[in-house]
């Protein structure tokens, strides 16, 4: 039996499916590639664009963090799209990590900033202070 529909985000068709040897049913998502995408690193390697590498990123800045399982699949979604519309097949790691800051700033700030403190190669506290003033974050306490 096999049962599909869109995702909730339209990116993908989810089906429903079971397996004949074991009677077990599982879940599959099919998205449409529109092309292949290469990540061009800092030391100037270039490696294949890599979604669930994408979505890790995002669940190891959002761990424990109030931010539901959705959330996180839509906001990959929509870095995955961006990237695509750039029309380019080679992007930048600094662009894949400025859609990620962009994307985790506007759903939660301690995931951003525990994002950044990787991303941006923090060393020391004062890293941090920097930035959260660059940033516009108010200390506690001040008004």
């Amino acid at each position: 039996m096999k049962d599909s529909r869109p995702s909730d985000d339209g990116s993908a068709i989810r089906r429903r499916r079971s397996c004949p040897g074991c009677s077990g049913r599982f879940t599959t998502f099919e998205r449409v590639q529109l092309r292949e995408l290469v990540i061009l690193k800092r030391n100037g390697r270039r490696t294949p664009f890599d979604r669930d590498k994408l979505e890790r990123s995002l669940g190891i800045a959002l761990r424990k963090r109030p931010v539901q399982a959705e959330q996180v699949e839509q906001m990959v979604s929509r870095i995955v799209r961006q990237l695509e519309s750039l029309g380019e097949t080679e992007i930048p790691s600094s662009t894949v990590g400025d859609f990620i800051m962009k994307a985790l700033k506007g759903v939660d700030e301690v995931a951003y900033v525990r994002y950044a403190s990787v991303y941006k190669d923090f060393r020391a506290t004062g890293d941090f202070a920097k930035f959260l003033g660059d940033e516009g974050f108010d200390e506690p306490g001040k008004a």
